[in-house]
């Protein structure tokens, strides 16, 4: 068998290969192809030469760094396996000062033989593909906000106040009617005509989302909750994976990065603001639910206005979107809708769903 450390670079590779029947470690430095139409042609270089010579079923492990799907296909092709590892965890392993190409790859070989290697869980290629339509739509819709904020700008500007109206039928007449100067004519223009298509595209996108969630049922489940949609229910599912993964619903609020930062030491517990080390889209999307789920559930509707009254309105939509995350996690986890929820304390030992009658 096989054990190959790759130190994985967009331009090269810098591998050190194991054999475990012999004993014998091989270095080398793997190169691209040649370069055609701009780009780097790694699957037709030494580097696919290399692999396509190994015998089936050799282990590679890699950071998790840059994706690199192309890579992950051509060990499939050749039916090798491919191990992706925590980069923070094969960082803090390595107790030498010393670091260079040769080195790392070294290091990763070492992890793999000696089972300390700290892999970690990767979706599928449809997963990923799905998560690619849910990172599309995202991106545009932040581009579309930034459109609309500037046009409202440009509106306010010439004392047209129309809030959220501002995009009726209505409030785009008034906006098209200003007397604006030169300049300021052509940047309404141009806005206006990024805002159409971006709406149109966003459209469709939604649409798929739509299609896909209906396909699933633990995300239809999911959207029975209030402020869950299609998209946060299918984001929820796809960034947490196997949902066996998680035996408490802490790992999962510490998975998305909405656990408190911590520096405690000497007997006393300092907490700080959230670690942020989560999914940033899955996090912002919680958020945005959070504040729906509070208008229409009367526990999470009392938790929140307490919160904002103590603490400010920033602390509490957080704090919400902690709880909206713990209880889609149960949901999933016991297969209840919305429904069956009684209370959440964050914790399996407190009542998540309704336990039924008494066989007392």
């Amino acid at each position: 068998m096989l054990i190959i450390g790759c130190d994985l670079h967009t331009r090269y590779q810098q591998i050190a290969m194991l054999d475990k029947e012999t004993g014998e470690v091989v270095e080398h430095r793997l190169e691209p192809g040649e370069v055609v139409e701009h780009r780097l042609e790694h699957e037709s270089g030494e580097t696919r030469a290399f692999y396509a010579s190994l015998p089936c079923g050799a282990v590679v492990g890699i950071e998790a760094t840059t994706p690199a799907h192309w890579f992950e296909r051509m060990l499939t092709e050749f039916h090798h396996e491919l191990w992706v590892g925590d980069a923070a965890q094969i960082r803090a392993m390595s107790v030498r000062r010393q670091k260079h190409d040769p080195r790392d790859a070294w290091h990763l070989m070492d992890l793999m033989a000696s089972g300390r290697f700290p892999r970690i869980w990767t979706p599928s290629p449809r997963e990923r593909d799905l998560r690619q339509l849910l990172a599309h739509r995202d991106k545009l819709v932040r581009i579309r906000t930034a459109v609309k904020n500037q046009l409202h700008a440009l509106a306010l500007s010439q004392g047209l106040c129309r809030g959220h109206r501002l995009w009726s039928a209505r409030g785009q007449a008034e906006l098209q009617s200003l007397t604006l100067l030169p300049w300021a004519g052509r940047r309404r223009q141009d806005l206006r005509e990024l805002l159409t298509p971006l709406d149109t595209t966003i459209a469709e996108l939604d649409k798929a989302v739509a299609r896909e969630a209906e396909a699933r049922e633990e995300v239809k489940l999911l959207m029975t909750h209030p402020g869950v949609g299609p998209v946060v229910g299918l984001a929820f599912v796809l960034t947490l994976g196997a949902i066996e993964r998680f035996p408490r619903s802490k790992q999962v609020v510490s998975y998305l990065g909405l656990n408190p930062r911590e520096h405690s030491s000497g007997g006393r517990q300092r907490l700080g603001r959230i670690s942020k080390q989560g999914n940033v889209m899955m996090r912002w999307l919680l958020v945005e639910a959070a504040q729906t789920a509070a208008r229409f559930d009367p526990e999470l509707h009392r938790r929140y206005h307490r919160l904002k009254f103590r603490r400010g309105s920033s602390l509490a939509k957080v704090a919400i979107a902690r709880q909206l995350a713990v209880r889609l996690y149960w949901m999933l986890r016991n297969q209840k809708g919305y429904a069956q929820l009684v209370r959440m304390q964050g914790s399996p030992g407190s009542g998540v769903v309704d336990p039924g009658p008494s066989t007392n």
